[in-house]
C-alpha cells in the first residue's frame, strides 16, 4: 500500500449540522429525538452525538489541553524576549528565540482553529433560525467550515508529533559497496551522486571527507558530509541496504546482476554533546594520503586515522591538505559515530519496531530496490514503487522522501493518539 493511501481515520465528529446537509430540519430534529437517549460528549470539534468510543473524546480533551499549554507558554516567551534583562544573555536569549520559532507555528494554527469552530457555531445558530433562507444559508456555511476544521485538526496534531532534536542537524553520509564485487562500487557511486545532486538542488553543502574507489569506477567506501538547515530530517531515512538489479558495464552476456550498497546517515554532533570524548580513549594515527590530489597531498602524512579503543570505531579523512582540518573532521566524524551508537542502542531499549537499520550488505536486507530493466524504484519499508527510476537516479527523490516521512509521521500520530487514550 502507497504511504499516499494510507492515513489514519479522522476523529473529526461533526453533530447533526453535517448530516442535515442537503436534508429538511424536520428529518434532522426526528433523527436527534430518537438518539436522545444517547450521551452527548465535548470534544475538540464541538459535541459529539452517538455511540462514540469514550477514549476518542479523551484524546481530543487531551489535544486541546496540550495545544492551550503550548499556546500559553508561546506567549509567555513573547512577553520574554521583549525584556531588556533576557535580552542581555545571549545564550538564554538564543534558547528562547528558538523555542518561540518552534511554537509560531502551533500557535497561528490554533489560532486558526479557534476561529474556525466560531464560524461552524455561527452557522449552527443560522440553521436554528426560523427563517427557512438563514437555514439554508447556516446549512451551506456549516458544508464550507466542517472540511475546513477537519484539516485543521490534522494539521494540529502533525504539529503536536514529537520532533527530533537531531533534525536540524548536519549529517555524514556514509555510502559503502557490500554483496556485488565491482558492480556494487559501480552502485554505491551511483546512489552519491544521486544523493548529491538532490543535496545541491536543495541548497545542502556537499563535502567529501574519505573515499576509497573501486576499481572499475563508483567507490568502495565514501564519506562526506551534507550541510544545511534540516538535512538530517531529509535524509534520516535513507540508512538501510540498497539493491540494485541491472546488467552491469562489466557483464559481457547481457545477464541481470543483483548487487547491494549499505547507507548510512549520522548526525553531526554539536560542541556540546561531544565535550565528554575521552582523549585517552583514542587512538590517532597519520599517513600518506591516496589518490589525486596534487603533489603536497600525496607526498605529506596529512590524512588522519582515529580508533575509539573502547568500541573499535576507525574514521579516516584525507581530503584536506591540512593534517589539522583533517584531524578536525575525523574528529567530529567519530563524535557523530558514537552519539549513533548511543542513539540506536536507547531505540533498541524501547518496544518498537526499527525499520531503518544497516545490515551486512547481503541482498536478503534490503530497504530498496533499483530495477533497471523494469525502470522501477520499490521502498519496501512502506510498499511504494515508482517507476521513475531515471529521474530518481538523477537526484530528484522528494517523492520517495515525502513518502517516508509521511508515513512516519502517521505512525507517530498513532502512537501519540494512543498515549493520550491511555
Amino acid at each position: 500500500m502507497s504511504a499516499y493511501t494510507r492515513s489514519a481515520p479522522s476523529e473529526l465528529v461533526v453533530d447533526s449540522a453535517l448530516a442535515s446537509v442537503g436534508n429538511n430540519t424536520a428529518i434532522a430534529h426526528e433523527k436527534a429525538s430518537e438518539m436522545a437517549h444517547v450521551d452527548e460528549f465535548r470534544g475538540m470539534a464541538g459535541t459529539i452525538t452517538g455511540p462514540s468510543p469514550l477514549t476518542m473524546v479523551l484524546v481530543k480533551d487531551t489535544i486541546r489541553l496540550r495545544l492551550e499549554k503550548m499556546v500559553d507558554r508561546f506567549e509567555e516567551i513573547g512577553r520574554s524576549l521583549a525584556d531588556p534583562a533576557v535580552i542581555g544573555r545571549q545564550r538564554e536569549f538564543r534558547e528562547l528565540s528558538m523555542e518561540y520559532s518552534r511554537l509560531t507555528p502551533v500557535a497561528e494554527k490554533f489560532g486558526e482553529f479557534r476561529s474556525l469552530e466560531r464560524e461552524l457555531t455561527a452557522a449552527r445558530d443560522m440553521q436554528d433560525d426560523n427563517d427557512a433562507e438563514m437555514r439554508d444559508m447556516g446549512r451551506e456555511e456549516v458544508a464550507r467550515v466542517a472540511p475546513l476544521i477537519e484539516r485543521a485538526e490534522g494539521e494540529l496534531k502533525a504539529l503536536l508529533i514529537p520532533r527530533d532534536p537531531r533534525d536540524d542537524k548536519n549529517i555524514y553520509l556514509e555510502v559503502r559497496a557490500g554483496t556485488g564485487g565491482d558492480e556494487a562500487a559501480i552502485f554505491a557511486g551511483d546512489l552519491f551522486r544521486m544523493y548529491s545532486r538532490y543535496a545541491e538542488t536543495h541548497g545542502f553543502a556537499v563535502e567529501i571527507l574519505s573515499e576509497n574507489a573501486g576499481e572499475h569506477g563508483g567507490y568502495r567506501e565514501i564519506i562526506s558530509r551534507f550541510a544545511g538547515p534540516g538535512a538530517f530530517a531529509r535524509f534520516k531515512f535513507e540508512s538501510g541496504v540498497h539493491r540494485v538489479q541491472r546488467v552491469p558495464a562489466t557483464e559481457a552476456q547481457g545477464r541481470i546482476h543483483t548487487s547491494a550498497c549499505t547507507v548510512a546517515i549520522l548526525a553531526e554532533a554539536d560542541e556540546v554533546e561531544a565535550s565528554d570524548l575521552n582523549p585517552a580513549e583514542l587512538r590517532v594515527d597519520t599517513f600518506r594520503a591516496s589518490g589525486a590530489g596534487g603533489q603536497h597531498v600525496n607526498k605529506t602524512d596529512s590524512a588522519i586515522r582515529i580508533t575509539h579503543l573502547p568500541t573499535g570505531l576507525v574514521v579516516e579523512c584525507q581530503d584536506e591538505r591540512s593534517q589539522h582540518k583533517n584531524r578536525s573532521r575525523a574528529m567530529a566524524l567519530m563524535k557523530a559515530k558514537l552519539l549513533a551508537a548511543e542513539q540506536e542502542k536507547r531505540d533498541s531499549e524501547v518496544a518498537r519496531d526499527r525499520k531503518l537499520q544497516v545490515g551486512t550488505g547481503d541482498r536478503s536486507e534490503r530497504i530498496r530496490t533499483y530495477n533497471f530493466p523494469q525502470g522501477r524504484v520499490t521502498d519496501h519499508r512502506i510498499n511504494l514503487t515508482l517507476y521513475k527510476l531515471g529521474d530518481i537516479m538523477q537526484g530528484r527523490i522528494d517523492e520517495l522522501l515525502d513518502a517516508l516521512q509521511h508515513e512516519h509521521q502517521a505512525e507517530q500520530l498513532a502512537e501519540e493518539e494512543q498515549r493520550g487514550a491511555a
